[in-house]
């Protein structure tokens, strides 16, 4: 089961997600797949602990920009991926794609990866336009890049969900 997770910022997808994956694998192994960057600031810190706090202890956390190796490395365990705005923006530095640089043999790498899974997989993302419209060319690019690569995640997905205020829309429903 593939679930791809959607909803605006501080919309409380990520809760979801991690409440999503704990019931569906109970006391198995999950790797958590921090994608966000290690920055010095009070306010990032807070919430990195704060997401932290609330994952049971025998999850695995794994700091990484490579979302992909770490899918294809370790197919046989339930893992969460928060999230792929992060993972993005990271993926657009090195290609240089802020601009004009192609950022797609990272997307293709990371939508092949997602489908080859074999394990319980919850991917979250920020959804493109529940938030302001960039006023540069980079965040235009970056929204861009976000929205195409959601529509590749969600049409690998099982399943699709949108979460405001909290609360949980499935877009798609359950495949087997």
């Amino acid at each position: 089961m593939r679930t791809l997770v959607l909803g605006g910022i501080r919309s409380g997808k990520s809760r979801w997600a991690e409440q999503a994956i704990a019931e569906s694998c109970g006391d198995a192994p999950v790797r958590y797949l921090a994608t966000g960057p290690v920055a010095d600031d009070e306010s990032w810190s807070a919430r990195v602990a704060a997401h932290q706090l609330r994952r049971p202890p025998h999850w695995e956390t794994v700091e990484t920009s490579d979302v992909a190796a770490q899918l294809r490395a370790h197919r046989g365990t339930a893992a969460l991926v928060d999230d792929i705005g992060n993972w993005l923006t990271t993926a657009m530095d090195r290609a240089g794609a802020w601009s004009g640089g192609p950022v797609t043999a990272d997307t293709d790498a990371l939508v092949a990866a997602v489908e080859e899974f074999g394990s319980p997989l919850v991917l979250v993302s920020p959804e493109v336009g529940l938030t302001v419209v960039p006023d540069t060319e980079a965040g235009r690019r970056f929204a861009d890049a976000l929205g195409a690569l959601n529509q590749q995640l969600a049409a690998v997905c099982d399943r699709v969900v949108l979460v405001i205020a909290g609360q949980p829309l499935t877009l798609t429903p359950q495949r087997s």
